[in-house]
């Protein structure tokens, strides 16, 4: 008796699911061949049978299957979707996976009865709004996630063990993903707003990943320069909002010292951002369906960058020993920033620095990335992309100086 809460728990949990399943199938199939009472009994069917025992629940589940195949056999020759059949399944299997992790089951059944409402709309999406190239380019982009990703060795490899052959194509795969991101904002955002809230949630993946994407979108339709700055700058902005949990994480002394060089760099990174929102984009046509959403040739441009800079990076560090590991971390910010950052946060809280020395490393971290992301900028977007990227994130390290000496001053 002991167990009896958790069992009922289950039960409930199966009965609801069922009952919210066939609530759905019911209001949008009124003749359908279960509704909400026989998901419901099916639900709790299985995890009945689930309690009682593995061959119950599979004597069951041939049962359903059996149902089902002869209500298959006798519909119309109009109706020959499997959707409700396939439901009614997967209503026992949740069922009974109910038994064992009910909140799951609970969740998969609100996935499940939100795409059986959604059925106008994914068929909408799929017939008249995705195309041929976009459906073309999204399968390259998911065997680039999951099926060449899983294959690449994930360790060092390469002059000083400075390469991982996964994390490089982690960016390939990210700068592809940002660019058709890009492409799905504009198309469903349009192109005042599109890229500028494509830009900014990238810039939680990678910034670096975000200027190279958008830098992508400016050859295509070069009458987009202006919202793709914008979603630059907005990107770098997002990247540096980062800097708080790193540092919370490592040196959570040292992030009250550079605040106030963070809330100046992120501020000069807003103004520009949303500068280059006025007017920008508005006579200008959304990309079509028929367009690329992404270059791959550009994306691995751009990870070859990468590569090098990390291999000059570990030559540094493997050059000046333990003592050069300050200019080691501005080396490394050439590629990963926040990785950097949690180097002199480390070192910070190794005492190894002190505030003032932090705040110049802190600076030295934003120019080494600053340099990095605008020449990732020139190569991926061309001139004036790259001078406009360029421009705005050497104000924003020209503000950080400004608060430095300000600072520095006011301390003396």
């Amino acid at each position: 008796m002991p167990d009896l809460p958790n069992t009922l728990v289950s039960l409930l949990a199966a009965l609801g699911l069922g009952v919210l399943i066939g609530a759905v199938r019911q209001r949008q199939h009124p003749d359908t061949l279960a509704g909400l009472r026989t998901h419901g009994l099916a639900a709790l069917l299985g995890a009945i049978a689930y309690t009682l025992g593995e061959p119950v629940f599979l004597v069951l589940l041939a049962l359903v299957a059996g149902l089902v195949l002869i209500s298959y056999w006798r519909q119309s020759a109009q109706d020959i979707g499997l959707t409700g059949e396939v439901a009614l399944v997967l209503t026992v299997l949740l069922g009974a996976l109910s038994c064992r992790q009910p909140v799951l089951a609970v969740g998969l059944a609100v996935v499940t009865a939100s795409l059986l409402y959604a059925k106008a709309t994914l068929h909408r999406f799929a017939q008249q709004v995705l195309s041929e190239r976009e459906v073309h380019d999204g399968l390259v982009l998911l065997a680039a996630a999951l099926v060449i990703l899983p294959l690449l060795p994930d360790h060092p490899i390469g002059p000083y063990r400075s390469l991982n052959p996964a994390t490089l194509w982690k960016l390939a795969v990210l700068v592809m993903a940002i660019s058709a991101l890009g492409h799905t904002a504009l198309r469903v955002i349009g192109n005042r707003w599109g890229l500028a809230v494509a830009g900014f949630f990238a810039g939680y993946v990678s910034s670096t990943a975000a200027v190279a994407g958008f830098g992508q979108r400016v050859r295509e339709v070069p009458a987009l320069l202006r919202p793709a700055v914008a979603a630059a700058l907005l990107s770098n902005l997002a990247s540096l909002s980062l800097f708080l949990p790193v540092l919370l994480a490592v040196a959570p002394t040292l992030l009250p010292i550079i605040a106030p060089e963070l809330i100046a760099a992120g501020a000069v990174l807003l103004l520009g951002g949303l500068l280059g929102l006025r007017g920008n984009g508005d006579g200008v046509l959304a990309p079509t369906a028929e367009q690329r959403m992404f270059r791959v040739d550009q994306a691995l441009a751009f990870v070859a960058i990468i590569a090098v800079v990390l291999m000059a990076s570990a030559a540094m560090n493997a050059w000046l020993g333990p003592h050069g590991a300050l200019i080691a971390a501005v080396v490394a910010a050439l590629a990963e920033l926040h990785a950097a950052v949690a180097t002199l946060g480390q070192l910070f809280q190794q005492g190894v620095l002190d505030a003032p020395q932090a705040r110049w490393g802190l600076l030295g971290l934003l120019a080494a990335s600053t340099l990095a992301k605008s020449g990732v900028a020139f190569i991926s977007g061309g001139r004036a992309y790259g001078l406009r990227v360029a421009t705005g994130l050497v104000a924003m390290l020209a503000t950080v100086v400004a608060t430095i000496l300000f600072f520095l001053t006011a301390s003396h």
